[in-house]
């Protein structure tokens, strides 16, 4: 019998940031102890079909999952584990799992869809609980709370992607309405900037109205800000923590897919080059906007930072950060003093920590059972 701790790593899933995950599993994976831990990859396809082994990462990086062993995780208490199929629907344990860690961006992953099974199935994970993945999840529910709780947001509207299909001259005199152009459009639900638009014009406004469409039935469209873009990581449960502030220079006119992850143009900056008193409010801002959702575990606070005004905006916050190789959230722990491998320790430990509170709450109303 193995001392070691056996984490599921899971990745993919059916979203627009499918091989984003792929990336991020990666860095996971190679930074998790295998000293400490047996790590088994399960995979998400595209279509939701769930396959593991133990060179499941390197087969969905090249898209040859065929000799991969389909796998299910039971949403029941008792059946931590991940299980085999057997002539049918019959199935049979295959690993026994103490801790999950969703390497999954974007819906069906990370919007509290996968924690909720998880949650009902009693087995720990890696990230935030069904709220607050929920709430930072949807652009337009997260920002309308952070004004309840006084962090400042820029204007914004939401819009219904059957709109822009039925009336697009309606929806783009909303837009209009909202703020002079430079307008940014996005899909409410997703990440890593896919759907993302920057509309300086009306005919550019109408496309990233339509792109947006395309991947989520919820629109947001803002109001455009010259600004810089500082990022921060928080860490923790209940006394969550700041790591320093980071700042992103684009390589493109604004934080884009391709500036993320294909382009090498983007620079980073760590710690932000912005004064004491901005840094120290961004990082107060960003545990207060973490606390609000009920966030747990990690997330990345992204800012905007006005340059004419040197106003603070909160522009959203990400419970399942990226964390390929050049991703900040990792990065700001790095130089705040964690390393990698240490910060991968402690996730898992936040992770069983609130499990284990999870399972003193009482289920039966007078009983105390």
């Amino acid at each position: 019998m193995s001392d070691k701790m056996t984490v599921g790593v899971i990745f993919g899933g059916r979203s627009g940031e499918h091989e984003i995950s792929l990336m991020s599993a990666t860095s996971v994976v190679d930074a998790l102890d295998p000293a400490k831990y047996d790590i088994i990859q399960i995979g998400i396809t595209h279509d939701g079909r769930w396959l593991s082994g133990p060179a499941a990462l390197p087969a969905f990086k090249q898209g040859q999952v065929e000799d991969l062993e389909p796998v299910a995780i039971f949403a029941e208490p008792g059946r931590d584990g991940l299980y085999r199929g057997v002539d049918g629907l019959e199935l049979s344990l295959l690993h026994k799992l103490d801790v999950v860690f969703p390497v999954l961006h974007g819906t069906f992953g990370e919007d509290g869809t996968l924690q909720g099974m998880l949650e009902m199935a009693e087995i720990a994970y890696v990230g935030a609980g069904v709220l607050a993945s929920s709430i930072a999840m949807d652009k337009g529910v997260f920002k309308t709370l952070m004004r309840e709780h006084h962090i400042p947001v820029v204007d914004f509207i939401i819009l219904n992607s059957i709109y822009v299909e039925r009336d697009i001259d309606e929806c783009i005199r909303r837009a209009e309405a909202l703020a002079e152009y430079p307008l940014f459009t996005k899909p409410a639900n997703m990440g890593s900037s896919v759907g993302v638009s920057k509309a300086k014009d009306r005919k550019e406004l109408e496309q990233g109205l339509r792109l947006a469409a395309k991947y989520d039935r919820r629109l947001l469209v803002e109001r455009g800000v010259d600004a810089r873009e500082i990022e921060v990581s928080v860490l923790g449960n209940e006394e969550p923590e700041a790591s320093i502030t980071g700042e992103i220079v684009p390589g493109d006119e604004f934080y884009s897919y391709e500036a993320k992850y294909i382009d090498d143009t983007s620079e980073l900056f760590i710690p932000a080059p912005i004064d004491e008193e901005t840094s120290e409010e961004i990082r107060r801002l960003a545990v207060e906007a973490f606390k609000a959702i009920d966030g747990a575990g990690m997330a990345r606070a992204d800012f905007l930072l006005e340059r004419d005004t040197n106003r603070i905006f909160m522009n959203e916050l990400n419970t399942i950060p990226g964390f390929t190789k050049i991703s900040m959230y990792p990065k700001l722990w790095d130089a705040s003093g964690l390393d990698y491998p240490a910060l991968m320790d402690r996730l898992i430990e936040l992770a069983l920590e609130r499990r284990a509170q999870c399972d003193q709450l009482v289920r039966r109303y007078g009983t105390g059972e």
